[in-house]
């Protein structure tokens, strides 16, 4: 028999329990701060046809696209994003109540080199608002993302904040012709990176003359936030949002084609892992779909760079290995049933996660060593020195300490751990 090689795509992970409980956490919290806004779960297909994908992203968004014919013949991709596919849904049914507002909390695919903070596979963790142009969406839409981030256990972090009217308004001033407006975007969005003579350098190669690229420079120097964005800083001001959490960035550009006004981005000072959230305002979405635009604006929380983070600082480190508090132990065959109602009891009555060991053959030796190494806090013992004392011994092996308890006392005992 020839053996398999098990093994798994680059770029796709397997996250296992002791992962995954940090990964639960960070949706928990999300889903609690979505929710206290009046945010609604909404979940999509994994597949779409492949002319939702096509013609919403940008050129280079779907030069990472999963697109493919299935066994029907019919062209469809993996979603790249979520937006499309909220987009979509509002066209699709046009009865929803508006404004609504709806968190999505879904994997996405794409097909891109992977490194640090990028994978093909990876969570998004989304937040929009559809059918209003208000400022005060925008403003709600970053208070969210500073809410959530705190939520999480973040204290340095910054929300940089630009609009893309601004951004189109310099390109006119600077004479950058309408076919070259988006290259010139993409390289501009650079300038933290490779620096002022670099972007200059793709400019350049673009063929946007030494003039023309001194205008840009200058322009952005002098840039400043337009009415929209004071009447945001205004409302992120009233609702007590700290001002050195967000500032005006006049450089942010935002890769997506589809982005109309205020945009925003989410970055930690420590580790340099690129941005923690990102999004803005994209009005001409859902026409493409209808043929009449429909007001949005939302932002992405990045599962995946979220847990590297916190697992690199150390954000969270009493956080358990397992959910599991308390194993019930089998001391012999002669004592199961009374280790499956101890057990039973834990989990409907005292509302405690229980495991029990599941061979009433094993020795204790075997099941303790079994707890420890999965990081269960507490195991109980009932063998026949308990039963003859109507008692129960519980071993705290986080501690390393044991004590027996009257079997009727079991209820205040947890409740007073809990």
């Amino acid at each position: 028999m020839t053996k398999i090689q098990p093994q798994i795509l680059k770029g796709f992970r397997d996250f296992l329990p002791d992962q995954m409980v940090i990964r639960q956490k960070v949706i928990d919290i999300l889903r609690g701060v979505f929710e206290s806004y009046g945010y609604e779960p909404l979940e999509t297909p994994a597949l779409e046809y492949a002319e939702t994908l096509l013609g919403k992203s940008g050129k280079e968004a779907e030069k990472l696209m999963y697109l493919f014919k299935d066994s029907g013949g019919r062209a469809v991709g993996l979603r790249y994003e979520l937006t499309v596919s909220l987009a979509r849904v509002m066209a699709q049914y046009s009865n929803l109540p508006l404004p609504f507002r709806r968190y999505q909390m879904q994997p996405v695919w794409r097909a891109e080199k992977p490194q640090r903070g990028r994978y093909r596979e990876f969570w998004q963790c989304d937040v929009d608002i559809i059918g209003t142009t208000s400022p005060l969406a925008d403003a709600e839409i970053i208070e969210i993302a500073y809410r959530s981030l705190i939520a999480l256990g973040f204290k340095k972090f910054l929300i940089k904040i630009n609009s893309r009217e601004i951004l189109f308004k310099l390109l006119e001033e600077a004479g950058i012709l309408q076919e070259k407006q988006a290259s010139t975007l993409i390289a501009i969005d650079k300038l933290e990176r490779i620096g002022q003579e670099g972007v200059a350098k793709e400019l350049v190669a673009k063929g946007l003359t030494n003039q023309t690229i001194a205008k840009i420079f200058t322009l952005i120097n002098q840039t400043k936030p337009d009415e929209t964005l004071k009447q945001v800083f205004r409302i992120l001001q009233l609702n007590k949002v700290p001002s050195e959490y967000y500032q005006f960035t006049p450089t942010l550009v935002r890769g997506l084609e589809y982005y109309t006004g205020p945009i925003f981005e989410s970055f930690v000072y420590e580790p340099k892992i690129g941005s923690l959230c990102g999004g803005g305002r994209w009005d001409k979405l859902i026409g493409k779909f209808t043929g009449k635009d429909l007001p949005a604006t939302g932002i992405t929380v990045g599962l995946e760079r979220i847990v590297d983070v916190i697992k690199e600082l150390n954000l969270w480190p009493d956080i358990k290995p397992t959910k599991t508090q308390v194993l019930v132990t089998i001391f012999s065959p002669e004592y199961l049933e009374k280790s499956i109602k101890v057990a039973s009891l834990l989990r409907s009555r005292i509302k405690v996660n229980t495991e029990l060991y599941p061979d009433p053959e094993a020795k204790l030796d075997k099941q303790l060593k079994y707890a420890d190494k999965k990081g269960i806090p507490w195991v109980v013992i009932i063998g026949p020195e308990e039963v003859n004392n109507n008692s129960l011994t519980i071993k705290d092996l986080k501690n390393r300490k044991q004590e027996s308890i009257s079997q009727n006392k079991l209820q205040t005992y947890f409740n007073q751990l809990k």
